[in-house]
């Protein structure tokens, strides 16, 4: 037994394991694989790991780095594919594993499938929504349009647009077909919105993403997010011109238009110059004639009013009339009043000899000079007497006189203090001796006395006191109050419901009048 178990071949770990490796991929060197995608991994290295699975199976699958950049489609969970590879093994966790090459959708269902759902989710997130979406420009000055530079697409916007109003187009070149289709529209987009408005390169009015027909795979790059999420963040006006009017992709949901052809785009973008020449010019002369209509309405209304104004003479005849008599009688006053003011001057000036003036202006100085000299000696008197009154004060004021005034003040003060706490003290005593006589006569006068000597206060559910039998009904709630508590009766006498005579009571002297006899048991 022995001896037969050392004739078979002994293998290593390492040697068995790259021997089942070399195995499976000659078996395996070439395979096609189609399934739904399971788990999906993308860790910092750049490489993918999946999940390729069937209702029975699950395969693991890699993609390196390299050939994951260039992807027509990035992997989905969910997805259906073709994966295109070799089936190999991995030594370290002795599994086998797929190491994909290529990834395709399997048919076009998986691509609408996948399609519904990314629209879905932008949906939520709000990039369709019709608040998000900007006015074009009326008359944009230059346009911006991301599309291949050398396909036909480009050549008729260009065509169209020097048609109907040539203005600058910008062209950010791109592929429209293709695994970077998607990103190169995407950097487009956001390349033009980020022309600053004063730089040498002009910043696009509006823009338009273009390209012609085609499948759906072939349309696939504006279907990426990057491109959607562009189109919505896009602050410049974007219009969508992708395929012809049949197809739709997400890019004409984010956009600010759909047009259903380039040739379209190129149409809403840009008005036709000569349509808008002849509406200047036919706006111009409809404005013309409505001037002209309006200068001849108002000069016809002017000549009519005019017509019902009196002549300029005729206006002008009374104020000449007025002018002419004021003009003659001022020569006649100006000769009076000069006349008047003559002799008034003449009458004065006779008054006004050199010998009145200096007898008047002597008189003036002699009259200045006794005033002089009475506000002077009044003046002395009034500074002598201050000065006395000073002195008198000053004589007054001396550090003994003050001391003696001090101690007389002090005096004075501790015998009024004395005579305050000695008045203090008797109105102390009196309004205290006072107080205790109001305190006696409160509690001589107060019911409580009353209760102490055996008497008792009667009174109704309501807290008011009873003062007849009569009013009181039987079977009634009462309560007794007696000097040291309260007791709570039911009235049961026969006599409380009958109605004796009403008398009046009568004022006593005495401190609580006895209860009337024929008041009855009330217990």
């Amino acid at each position: 037994m022995s001896e037969s178990s050392s004739n078979v071949a002994e293998f290593s770990v390492s040697e068995i394991s790259f021997s089942i490796k070399r195995t499976m991929e000659d078996a395996f060197g070439y395979v096609r694989v189609r399934g739904e995608l399971g788990r999906i991994s993308r860790p910092g290295s750049g490489h993918i790991y999946l999940d390729l699975k069937d209702d029975r199976a699950v395969l693991s699958g890699v993609i390196w780095r390299g050939v994951a950049s260039k992807l027509k489609i990035q992997p989905e969970q969910g997805l259906e594919v073709i994966a295109t590879g070799k089936i190999t093994t991995f030594p370290g966790q002795s599994k086998y594993q797929m190491v994909i090459d290529a990834l395709e959708p399997a048919g076009a269902g998986a691509l609408m499938a996948l399609l519904e759902e990314r629209k879905k989710k932008l949906a939520a997130e709000g990039l369709f929504a019709e608040e998000r979406k900007k006015r074009l420009p009326p008359m944009p000055k230059v346009i911006g349009v991301v599309t291949s530079p050398t396909g036909a697409v480009i050549r008729d916007i260009l065509h169209r647009i020097s048609d109907r109003f040539p203005i600058h187009v910008l062209v950010w070149p791109v592929r429209v077909q293709g695994e970077t289709s998607g990103a190169e529209v995407a950097n487009g987009i956001r390349g033009f919105n980020a022309l600053p408005t004063d730089g040498s390169i002009p910043r696009p009015d509006l823009l338009i993403v273009a390209r012609g027909g085609g499948s759906i795979e072939d349309l696939w790059g504006f279907n990426e997010e990057a491109v959607v999420r562009a189109a919505a963040d896009s602050q410049i006006p974007l219009i969508s011109a992708v395929g012809h009017e049949t197809d739709w992709t997400l890019i004409d949901l984010a956009a600010d238009l759909r047009a259903p052809t380039p040739t379209g785009a190129a149409e809403i973008a840009v008005p036709v110059k000569a349509e808008l020449m002849a509406m200047v010019d036919d706006r111009s002369r409809r404005l013309n004639s409505g001037l002209v209509r309006f200068v001849t309405g108002r000069r016809t209304e002017l000549r009519a009013a005019s017509a019902a104004l009196p002549a300029p003479r005729d206006l002008l005849a009374l104020p000449r009339q007025r002018f002419d008599t004021a003009a003659s009688s001022l020569e006649r006053g100006l000769i009076v009043n000069t006349k008047h003011h003559r002799t008034s001057f003449q009458n004065a000036s006779s008054r006004l000899s050199p010998i009145l003036l200096s007898r008047l202006s002597s008189k003036a100085r002699q009259d200045l000079i006794v005033v002089s000299d009475r506000q002077q000696r009044a003046l002395q008197v009034a500074v002598n007497q201050k000065r006395q009154a000073y002195a008198a004060l000053a004589a007054r004021l001396t550090p003994a006189r003050l001391s003696q005034q001090a101690v007389l003040g002090k005096e004075r003060l501790t015998g009024l203090a004395d005579r305050l706490d000695r008045a203090y003290l008797s109105r102390l005593t009196h309004e205290t001796a006072r107080l205790d006589g109001l305190q006696k006569l409160l509690k001589s006068l107060s019911y409580k006395d009353v209760l102490a000597r055996g008497y008792a206060v009667v009174r109704d559910d309501s807290g008011q006191p009873v003062r007849s039998a009569a009013s009181v009904a039987s079977g009634a709630a009462l309560s007794i109050e007696l000097a040291d508590g309260t007791v709570d009766a039911v009235a049961m006498s026969d006599s409380a419901s009958s109605k004796p005579k009403k008398s009046k009571p009568k004022k006593s002297s005495g401190p609580v009048p006895s209860a009337p006899e024929d008041q009855g048991n009330l217990f």
